[in-house]
């Protein structure tokens, strides 16, 4: 093994093998993109076993299965079967275990249960009408959350009782009794014998806090501990990896700052920034080579987390070609920036001999992925989602197309089934059940069943089930003089899924769902808007979607050349070789709901990054200057982060998109006149390394950029970092301006992201 490992050696550069080799005491791995951080990992911990470590006195704590089991594999190939007696796998599994051993000290047995989520809300959903709470304020999804929260921060239900800050805050919520539905639930959990997700470490940090020779047991235990991920740790995770390196201290956490984007969940930040107050001796490794991107990606990416405030010194770099530059591409809609996307995968597969699988669109909210989805159809473009179902697929949309479905056609019985108790109205499955039973014995319609429930059924449903078939007549009377927006927008509205959907407001997966519904009813606004559509009828909608999901169902499950769709949160820790990142606008990324905090819009600086240094090869990044919201056309503005990015790397894609009419073989991209898109060629400075000079400029008191249509060549203008200068130039339909800084030289930046002010016009 020893030879072996040598070799493999060989193959690290230094500071790679330095982290490798360096096995005593704290040390903190920054690792950036594309750096090869799970090689240096999984031969840090072949070579503990090497030197030699028994392999049960490793700690190795991932944040998936998934990387574990990859991870664990490697090193098996590297160290042999003694890999398999790790304690390796994600933070909840290994203190499962531990749990399962010492859990009888808090008063469980080995055999207790998990609670998933859908359990923990049932309980505590339980609890409030039990409590005859309001679950209108009382939500189930703010109150899962309010306790998950809790338990991250190590604060029990004895400690929330004790803190006024907390009871102040929910006295302001008007929620006065959420510290009682918090006692409840974990006297009702501990009564069950079970924990929840969040239990798992809230549970184990109480273990080793309360009981020292479990806590002597599992620090004499662990010689070593190593971290992956580290920047998305929260404090009940870390917390416990400091207790249990208290004795041998030789513990070693990777991870890079720049790349922590799930504060959502809980992910401290902190944790990795201040490291190095717990380990004064610390030795910091820093991995800063990458062999994924080009060098026009890497430094476009270095380039947008330099603004960030709140990060550890690191440079990446590459020695990777300079690859093409990063094309920022201007549409006039949301629908041309979905045809944008299909027609560059198109053509790039016809003339590059390009496959679906080297592509992927990332995007910042599950919902953008209709128009996306939609045009990769009308193109015939195999696609694949990760962390989600298809749009069409997904549950909330579903349900709303169920309900449109019904409309349309009353015995539709499996869109009946799925609605007629959805919301909940109180009619049980035995009822359903009765319905159909009496469809089929006197051979009648469903839909007469319902319509004249009394006449079949006893019971105090009667009435409900009533209600419910007068609503969807209501519904039906619209068909005759309402197009279909209208009545969709009605039914939604009427039916109860967005106020169920609403109860979640708060949390993540409730927005999430009311977004798609959002974008559903926007799309069928732009079937109406559309003038090919001679028939604008909601039956019309319904068949044109049913063949899209069609086509769908009926695709090869075993295909796996398919272009990837994914959310930026999802793509972590992937790469692609060519990827598009789309809806880079103010109010979706950044998100209007992360805009007001300063670290709020630093972690969707983060955000911004990862999507970036997801890309091997190609880069596009695209926004719109219009996008349907809530049935109208909003004006959008491009985001902030764009002015981020040093233009040396980029090249301005603007203008309307056509079809494409000649049958020459050029990309849409790469030629205007053959697409109808704008092309500029982007200027390089004669000495690129200016590109990453850093400025000290003050703005001026008064700085408000003026509006760049106003400039004109030899105007005099003041830039927030490079200070004061004069317009030499304006480049191909006024997309670039050439800037002659007094300290800088000539620069060139994008006409609408520039952010100059006019100090003295010509």
């Amino acid at each position: 093994m020893a030879d072996n490992l040598e070799t493999f050696l060989d193959t690290l550069n230094p500071p790679q093998k330095e982290a490798v080799l360096h096995t005593k005491g704290a040390l903190m791995i920054i690792a950036g993109a594309g750096s090869g951080k799970t090689r240096v990992l999984t031969y840090r911990i072949a070579h503990l076993l090497n030197e030699p470590t028994e392999p049960f006195r490793i700690l190795a704590l991932t944040f998936t299965n998934k990387a574990a089991g990859e991870m664990r594999k490697r090193i098996q190939d590297l160290a042999g079967k003694q890999a398999k007696y790790i304690w390796m796998g994600t933070f909840h599994s290994v203190f499962s275990r531990i749990l399962r051993q010492e859990g009888h000290r808090l008063g469980f047995t080995k055999d207790f249960t998990i609670y998933d989520t859908e359990d923990s809300k049932n309980l505590i959903k339980t609890i409030i009408k039990e409590r005859k709470l309001d679950e209108k304020i009382y939500t189930i999804g703010a109150v899962y959350g309010r306790i998950s929260t809790m338990k991250n921060q190590l604060i029990s239900y004895k400690s929330y009782l004790q803190e006024s800050t907390y009871l102040q805050e929910d006295e302001y919520n008007k929620r006065p009794e959420f510290k009682t539905i918090y006692q409840i639930y974990q006297t009702r959990c501990f009564r069950a014998n079970a924990m929840d997700f969040d239990d798992l470490l809230f549970m184990t940090n109480i273990l080793m806090r309360d009981h020292e020779e479990v806590r002597e047991k599992y620090q004499n235990l662990f010689q070593y501990i190593l971290i992956d991920e580290f920047q998305d740790t929260n404090f009940a995770q870390y917390n416990l990896v400091r207790t249990l390196a208290q004795k041998h201290r030789n513990i070693c956490v990777v991870g890079d700052d720049a790349q922590s984007i799930y504060a959502f969940r809980g992910a401290d930040i902190k944790n990795i920034l201040n490291f190095e107050k717990d380990y004064p001796e610390l030795k910091v490794v820093r991995l800063e080579q990458n062999y994924r991107s080009t060098q026009s990606i890497v430094q476009a990416a270095n380039s947008v987390i330099a603004h960030n405030r709140n990060q550890l010194e690191k440079k990446v770099w590459t020695s990777n070609e300079d690859g093409a530059l990063i094309k920022l591409v201007r549409n006039v809609t949301d629908t041309e920036e979905g045809r944008m996307v299909a027609d560059t995968i198109y053509f790039s597969k016809m003339n590059n001999g390009k496959r679906n699988s080297d592509f992927a669109v990332l995007y910042r909210t599950n919902a953008q992925s209709r128009k996306i989805e939609d045009a990769l159809r009308e193109k015939n473009i195999k696609y694949r989602l990760i962390s989600g179902l298809s749009f069409y697929q997904r549950k909330e949309i579903k349900d709303l197309v169920a309900y449109l479905r019904l409309v349309i056609n009353s015995n539709d019985e499996e869109a009946f089934k799925r609605v007629i108790n959805f919301p909940k109205r109180g009619i049980g499955d035995a009822t359903v059940e009765k319905i159909f039973e009496t469809a089929q014995t006197q051979r009648i319609k469903l839909w007469e069943v319902v319509r004249n429930i009394a006449q079949h059924a006893t019971g105090r449903s009667i009435s409900t089930i009533h209600a419910f078939g007068e609503m969807i007549e209501n519904f039906k009377t619209l068909l005759e003089t309402q197009d279909a927006y209208f009545v969709a927008r009605t039914v939604a509205n009427t039916c109860g899924i967005i106020d169920d959907l609403k109860k979640d407001d708060n949390k993540i997966e409730g927005i999430s769902r009311l977004e798609n519904i959002q974008e559903l009813l926007n799309g069928i606004k732009e079937f109406v808007d559309n003038p090919e559509n001679e028939d604008k009828s909601l039956s019309a909608f319904l068949q044109q979607i049913s063949l899209l999901t069609t086509a769908d169902e009926s695709d090869n499950n075993e295909d796996n050349d398919k272009v990837t769709l994914i959310t930026i949160h999802g793509s972590k820790g992937l790469e692609f070789p060519n990827v598009f990142i789309v809806g880079i606008e103010e109010g979706l990324f950044p998100s209007s709901m992360m805009s007001e905090r300063t670290q709020d819009i630093e972690e969707e600086r983060r955000l911004f990054y990862v999507a970036i240094t997801r890309a091997e090869e190609s880069l596009v990044l695209s926004y719109a200057r219009q996008r349907y919201y809530y049935g109208n056309i909003k004006d959008c503005e491009p985001s902030r982060f764009l002015s981020e990015i040093n233009p040396t790397f980029l090249t301005m894609v603007g203008g309307k998109l056509n079809t494409v009419k000649s049958n020459n073989s050029n990309n849409p991209l790469e030629h205007e006149k053959t697409s109808g898109y704008s092309f500029v060629k982007q200027f390089r400075p004669a000495n690129p390394n200016t590109a990453n000079t850093q400025y000290n400029h003050t703005p001026s008191a008064n700085f408000r950029p003026s509006d760049f249509r106003d400039m004109k060549v030899g105007m005099r203008v003041e830039h927030q970092k490079f200070g004061f200068g004069e317009i030499t130039q304006i480049q191909a339909e006024e997309t670039k301006v050439i800037v002659d800084f007094d300290n800088r030289g000539k620069t060139t930046l994008v006409m609408t992201f520039a952010k100059l002010m006019i100090i003295e016009k010509v």
